[in-house]
This record gives C-alpha cells, structure tokens and sequence, in this order.
C-alpha cells in the first residue's frame, strides 16, 4: 500500500461513524456486533488495498463494505432477524430494510449524537461514560483507553462490557432521533460532563507519560462542535464549555518545551499561544452569555480567557479571584479552591494565600505541596523546599518530577 499511515487515520475517522450508524439498526443488544462489524471492515480493507491499492475514494469504499458486511449478518443471524427486525417494523418502518443503511453525513451526524446521549445514561458510573465515549465515539483501541486511565487492557474491557450491559438492561432505543429517550435538559449535563472530563484527561494527562495528549482535546473539542451544530442543543452550556476548551487549547505549544517538558504559565512565551483560537474562544463566550442560568463552564471559561491576557496587572488578577469566588458558590470543588488562592496571592499577598490554602488540607495531592511550595518561595526557602520535595513524591509522571525538580534547584 503506498499509504501505510491511510488505514490508521480511517480507523481514528470511520470507524466511529460505521458503528454509530450500525448501533441504530441493531441497538445496544447488537452494539458488538457493530464493533465487530466495523472492524472486519478494516480488515477487509488492509487485505483488499494491499493487493489492489487505495480505491479512489477510501471513505466511500469503507461505508460500502460495511452496508453488505451489515445486510449480509442479518440475513445470516435468523435469531436476531426475527427478534430484532420485527421490533423495528413495528416501532419504525424505516428501519426495517437492512440495503437501506444510511452512511449519509446526516445520519452520521445524527447517530453520533444518539449515541453520546445514550453513553451518558444514569445507570453507567462516569468513568464508564467516558471509556464509551472513547471506544466508540473517537475510535481509540482498547490499549490507548488503558493508557489514559492508568490500568489495564482487561480492566478496560470488563470496564465496557458492564457499561454495555447495564444500558441493555435500561432498555435504552437508539432508533429515532426525534423524541428519543436523553434528547432534553435532563441528559444534557451528563453529556457536557463526559466532553469536560474527556478534555481534562488530556490538558492534564499522566498516561503514556506525557503531560498533553493533544488527540484526546481534540476529540473532545468536536463532540462538543457536533452539540453546537445541532439546534436542540446549542445552549449556552455548551457554548461556554467550548470557549473553555478554545482558551485553553491557545495554549498548548506554549505549555512544553521542544524536549516534552513541561512549561509552568508564568514562564510560557505568551508570543507562542494562538491567538485564532483566542479569538474563537471569545466568540463562543459571547454566544454563552445569553439566559437566565450561569454554569460552571462560565465561570471557568472566564478564568480561562484572563488567562489568555498577557498582561500580569493587579485588574486581571481581581477579576480572576472574582470568578474563582463564584465557582466555589456555583459548583465547589477543592481543586478549585486551590487554584483560587494562586489568584488571592497575586491580589492580597502570599501570606494571606498561604493561610487560606492550609485551609484545605489536601496531602493526598501533589498540586497541593506544588502551591504551597511556591507560596513559601522568598518568604521560607526551607518550607517551599519540604512543600516541593512532598510533590515530588506524589508526582506521577515523569516530567512533573522533573518540573518540580526545576523549581527545587532555583530555590
């Protein structure tokens, strides 16, 4: 094949959608055989290329082998035939006729949305929502959902199959999109909350020991576009969640060195962010600031643009702490109490920082000793030392030690 890399990138970009669509025919009892369906597309496709070479047009080839794969299971599977297709005959006649499998962009757009909202069912833990999500909303392999969750590739499977069996037993439809079951209010936070950690997972990530998997943003960052792409949920919610991930995504080539290593905000060169995406986190923002409801995406994608603002003026770091205040009200959390007393020492002293991060009491967390070691800094060497070497000891990657060893040595 003169492409050794095309099978790959199809795999990260079809496969998602071929079992997207399949899963509306067969629904959560069939999803494995949509897996299974999909990948044997794959299969076919690196045995037929190598031989024949690419087909001119790889998408369309890989949508057509996975329509006959698909007809020629339920021709085959006379159980499931006659079980499952009387179901959809008597619920959907659209659905009836396997030929008709639509791989239309549409339909691709459509599944794909059915299928986040229906990931993000009460019944699975969030740790589950979000392994789904990756597996088939993005196309990782099974190793890589490991790597980014520390643990192993058994773990992982178990991990999905008990998430794939409690929605089978919710008797979750994947077959209409209009008026199907997580379309309203009441689902969208759980979807919001998966793309949230998703997004994290990779700003923050320790697998693979790398401080940024830029895939896993990225990934995130466009299932978010697809709720924004569609009307029913284009809501200020996920428009301010966006602008979140836009500021925060300016910064990436900024946030490591040539060599991997990671860049602490104070020492990035502010000329190195991007500043298209600034300006695209800026409009998102603008489309968020509309209804009656303030968010934590909000707040956050507040904090966030400020931090995009290269000046390091006493205004900036007000309007900061003002925003963290109100995230502690809107949706508390100790990290984000942590963070905000970064912000009080840039407005009220260090001191005063100091007090209310002991407060807190984190010494399970290496971000923990990491702050404070940066608040005794110039006030008592020897107390950020002991607070960093603490880090360094919670430190689970590579290049946080190495970071923090930095930070050690200029002390």
């Amino acid at each position: 094949m003169d492409d050794p890399q095309l099978i790959p990138h199809l795999f990260r970009t079809e496969y998602r959608k071929i079992v997207s669509v399949l899963c509306t025919y067969f629904g959560w009892e069939g999803v494995e055989n949509a897996e299974d369906i999909a990948s044997d597309t794959f299969l076919t496709a690196a045995q037929t290329w190598g031989l024949n070479g690419i087909p001119p047009n790889p998408s369309a080839w890989l949508y057509s082998v996975a329509k006959n794969k698909a007809k020629n299971f339920l021709q085959r599977d006379r159980v499931f035939r006659d079980k499952i297709v009387k179901e959809w005959q008597a619920g959907d006649p659209a659905f009836a006729e396997v030929a008709e499998v639509d791989l239309s962009p549409q339909n691709i757009a459509d599944s794909q949305l059915r299928m986040m909202f229906a990931i993000c069912h009460a019944s699975i833990p969030v740790e589950a929502q979000v392994g789904l999500s990756l597996r088939i909303l993005c196309g990782f392999g099974i190793e890589e959902i490991a790597d980014a969750f520390l643990t192993t590739k058994d773990v992982i499977n178990k991990r999905l199959y008990r998430a794939k069996e409690s929605l089978r037993g919710t008797g979750e439809r994947l077959y209409r999109a209009e008026g199907a079951p997580g379309w309203g209010d009441e689902r969208l936070p759980a979807v919001l909350t998966t793309i949230y950690l998703l997004f994290n997972e990779g700003y923050y990530s320790i697998s693979q020991d790398q401080p940024l998997r830029k895939e896993l943003c990225l990934e995130a960052i466009r299932l978010c576009t697809m709720l924004i792409e569609y009307k029913p949920t284009d809501q200020p919610a996920v428009n301010a969640l966006m602008a979140l991930m836009c500021f925060h995504a300016s910064r990436f080539d900024a946030r490591l060195s040539g060599e991997g290593d990671i860049i602490l905000y104070e020492e990035q060169d502010a000329s190195a962010w991007n500043t298209g995406l600034i300006s695209k986190g800026v409009h998102f923002l603008h489309r968020a600031a509309t209804g009656d409801r303030l968010s934590k995406y909000h707040l956050e994608a507040g904090i966030a643009y400020w931090n995009t603002q290269q000046a390091d003026t006493p205004e900036k770091w007000a309007h900061i702490l003002q925003l963290y205040n109100q995230l502690l009200q809107v949706a508390y959390s100790p990290i984000a109490a942590l963070n905000r007393t970064y912000a009080l020492s840039k407005v009220q002293g260090k001191q005063t920082a100091i007090v209310q991060a002991e407060k807190l009491e984190l010494t399970d967390n290496q971000f923990y000793f990491a702050l404070l070691g940066e608040l005794y800094a110039g006030i008592d060497d020897d107390a950020a030392r002991c607070h960093l070497r603490k880090a360094w000891e919670l430190a689970k990657s590579s290049k946080d030690k190495q970071a923090l060893q930095k930070r050690m040595e200029k002390l």
